[in-house]
């Protein structure tokens, strides 16, 4: 089975690319699950963008202030001047945002954001929108419950892919990859990512020798729903704050002007912090209190959230709701260029969530990371479509290990444990230490293929940590 091009994931930025590839190409999108199970399905807010070309220099200033002195002006540059043209481009080709009555669209503001910029779609399911409309209108093959579990890589070449497909393996060869495989959720007990992010391709490409950076810059919700049993928790959108939520703690008391003159509209790496530091302070347990929204106004423009909660028994927006940061988004990854590419691999991207291009820096500004699936996804197959060197296939014995072991789940949950209880939002060099011993110590035993691609993700996870020993954007050492 030889392809153009193989694309490593069916969220945003991974079908976002698979539109941008014309009929003409020979194109297959592998998805590991089904095709809602990425985390582009659950974002709620929306995606950011230069509303127009005066708004160019502001999202560039807010999206450098967030990310804390860390992100690389150029690749900023790259997600604000072409922000407009990829929202234009879905727009046109018939996705519908959410507009007022005269047909204007509606723009609101989220923490961090100098003004309202934020583009909304379904009240508070934009990611599931976009995500919708981008699978709808894929034209290319697609192969669903079939996992990646080998990049075939030779001097420095890729060639294509190996995949586990129901207990079979077997390679798939293409000119080119994209890797958009989503981020590293499930390496957290508290996380709001879909069950099946788990750091599978970054494990992988340690394996291969490609380069991960900025692994220590995980990044975590500040305002979660806790009551529930699930390690998946229902994430409470940053729009609820940006249009007046605000945050209590159980006398009614908001607290977060303590930390910060913005209050509850700090970015969210300071809002997560402070939640973290007043409950250990005063063990108050901290709410989001909506009762400053309308009811109607609340139903209609967060109709999900209110759905949710209305079935669990909540009166929204009048009830207050239990909330506590957790693991949300990585903004580490495989190290690319500009246009995506994998600086070590000929014909090899990476894209979205699974990339690092350095523009969220220390901390992501809310709402860019769909604007980032977007437009590096379009940078990639410029690229791709540029390049016209013919390509000679190598053929590549198919895998042969073993992917999976019985007491492998168990370690995943000690994994998990290990990570929230050690690498999360506060981190110091003993806690770091005893959990790179203990990976260190998983990664001796015997375990299966899958097993290991987390262990390797969180291992560079802690070493990353390690390295960096001051404090900066979601990254805190307490030493």
């Amino acid at each position: 089975m030889k392809y153009d091009v193989i694309i490593i994931g069916a969220g945003i930025a991974g079908l976002y690319a698979a539109m941008l590839l014309p009929k003409t190409k020979k194109v297959l999108v592998i998805n590991k699950r089904e095709t809602f199970k990425c985390n582009s399905f659950y974002a709620q807010g929306g995606v950011a963008l230069a509303r127009d070309n005066d708004d160019i220099q502001p999202h560039i200033e807010d999206t450098l202030n967030a990310g804390d002195g860390l992100c690389s002006s150029d690749a900023v540059n790259v997600l604000s001047n072409n922000s407009r043209e990829v929202i234009d481009d879905i727009i046109e080709r018939g996705f519908d945002f959410d507009k007022d009555e005269s047909g204007n669209l509606l723009y609101t503001k989220e923490a961090a954001h100098s003004c309202k910029r934020i583009l909304h779609a379904g009240g508070d399911a934009t990611g599931r929108y976009i995500h919708h409309f981008l699978l709808k209108n894929n034209p290319h093959a697609q192969l669903s419950n079939a996992r990646v579990v080998d990049l075939l890589i030779k001097d420095g070449e890729c060639y294509g892919v190996t995949v586990l497909d129901h207990r079979e393996s077997y390679n798939i060869y293409a000119r080119d990859v994209i890797i958009a495989s989503g981020g590293v959720g499930s390496l957290y007990e508290y996380h709001t990512n879909a069950p099946c992010i788990s750091a599978d391709l970054q494990g992988l490409s340690l394996m291969k020798g490609i380069e991960l950076e900025r692994m220590e810059m995980m990044q975590f919700h500040p305002t979660v729903y806790v009551n529930s049993d699930n390690a998946q928790k229902m994430l409470l959108t940053e729009a609820l704050r940006g249009e007046g939520a605000t945050l209590e703690d159980e006398d009614g008391r908001r607290f977060m002007f303590d930390y910060d003159e913005r209050g509850e509209l700090a970015s969210r790496d300071i809002v997560s912090k402070a939640i973290y530091d007043y409950v250990k302070k005063t063990g108050s347990q901290v709410y989001l209190s909506m009762s400053n929204f309308e009811y109607h106004y609340f139903m209609n423009r967060f109709p999900n959230i209110f759905k949710y909660f209305q079935d669990l028994g909540y009166d929204l927006p009048e009830q207050r709701l239990p909330i506590s940061p957790a693991f949300h988004y990585a903004i580490g990854g495989i190290k690319t260029q500009l246009n995506g590419r994998v600086p070590s691999i000929k014909n090899l991207y990476a894209v979205g969530e699974v990339a690092s291009t350095q523009v969220h820096g220390a901390n992501r500004l809310a709402s860019n990371s769909l604007l980032e699936g977007l437009v590096f996804a379009k940078e990639a197959v410029t690229s791709i479509l540029n390049n016209k060197t013919e390509k000679t296939f190598l053929s590549f014995d198919v895998l042969n290990t073993t992917m999976s072991l019985r007491k492998d789940k168990e370690k995943k949950n000690q994994l998990r444990k290990i990570m929230w209880e050690k690498v999360s939002i506060v981190r110091s060099k003993s806690g770091l230490n005893e959990a790179l011993e203990q990976i260190n110590a998983l990664l001796n035993e015997k375990v299966g293929r899958l097993l290991q691609f987390r262990l390797l993700t969180a291992r560079e996870i802690v070493k990353s940590a390690l390295a960096r020993d001051k404090s900066i954007g979601v990254h805190t050492r307490v030493d």
